[in-house]
């Protein structure tokens, strides 16, 4: 019988189920989901689903794409995003790492509790090849599936009903990118995709640009969080519009997270001094010469200036204000 499984032909024997052919791949059907023909197989439904001459599978898994408190923050100072708690304003990816171990290493040092990961093609020519689940427990901390990489709505639908299959998370990560050049998020695709995934019932988080107007149009069809860019994905360029970014947090009711361009923990902390409610970052981290002592930096940051904003800083003046008051001076 002739299949095409990851977009390679191959030869089985039959009559077989989905979970016969998992089995011959020596895949764990537990950390995989599976699309036969365009559509979901539940997992429930492995050893139902007889497989037909032709049929075309996409077998993927998540790829490198709780912790405690913040000891300088107040202790009722949570993050809360569809429904959620989480004590970590500091969402990390899990991409560009040299291996898996420092991934693991990289997140427990910046005290994030959620994490994003991309959904990937399994490795069927390799099925021991490790996966990060087996490094970052999902248990542990709370996987946010995107959808990097996709360039149109309906592969961004596809490929998160593919991650909920796998994982059973809803709460997730939309982002519909525009060109390869910039990155930039393609806004149109994004509502469309939006739209469907909130039919659904995903809570959808969602990278988008700074500008106002359509953050506010993807808050009122109902995505759970606004993600601005600050620059370019992976630019490290830092927080470009600060005044759109300050806008988009004081029209919103739903959290406001900046998404992509931060490079250094000040860049961390001028997004949070900006009132934004958390900071996802992944090459500022990764790509650092130590992204340990980096990954301590950025959370850091993030809490300082979520302590600042809270604070409230001082007016800016045009004029020298002496610290000293100058009677009684000798």
């Amino acid at each position: 019988m002739n299949v095409i499984i990851n977009g390679e032909a191959r030869s089985i024997d039959g009559p077989a189920t989905v979970e016969q052919l998992l089995g011959d791949l020596g895949l764990d059907g537990r950390k995989v989901a599976v699309e036969r023909n365009l559509e979901i197989v539940p997992k429930s439904l492995y050893h139902d689903v007889a497989i037909g001459e032709g049929d075309k599978f996409e077998i993927v898994h998540f790829i490198g794409g709780g912790a405690p408190e913040g000891a300088g923050l107040p202790k009722d100072d949570t993050f809360e995003v569809a429904g959620q708690t989480f004590n970590s304003r500091l969402l990390v990816g899990t991409g560009k790492y040299k291996n898996f171990d420092e991934t693991a290493a990289a997140i427990e040092a910046s005290g994030a509790e959620i994490v994003t990961v991309a959904v990937r093609r399994v490795n069927v020519t390799d099925p021991d090849q490790p996966m990060l689940v087996d490094y970052v427990d999902p248990k542990k901390y709370t996987y946010l599936p995107n959808t990097a990489g996709c360039f149109t709505a309906d592969d961004a639908v596809r490929t998160l009903r593919l991650a909920r299959e796998a994982g059973g998370w809803d709460l997730v990560k939309l982002e519909v990118l525009g060109d390869e050049k910039t990155l930039y998020p393609k806004m149109i695709e994004t509502l469309e995709a939006a739209e469907i995934l909130l039919k659904e019932d995903f809570k959808v988080m969602v990278y988008c640009s700074d500008d106002p107007i359509l953050a506010k149009r993807l808050e009122d069809l109902g995505c759970h969080a606004i993600m601005p860019l600050a620059a370019p994905i992976g630019s490290g360029l830092g927080v470009q519009n600060p005044v759109n970014i300050r806008l988009i947090k004081e029209q919103s009711a739903v959290p406001v997270l900046v998404d992509a361009g931060v490079g250094t923990a000040s860049d961390a902390a001028i997004a949070m001094e900006l009132g934004c409610d958390g900071v996802l970052m992944n090459t500022a981290i990764a790509e650092a010469k130590d992204p340990i002592k980096m990954a301590r930096a950025m959370k850091a940051g993030i809490e300082a200036g979520r302590l600042a904003y809270l604070a409230g800083r001082m007016p800016r003046k045009k004029y020298a204000d002496p610290s000293s008051p100058l009677a009684g001076l000798i």
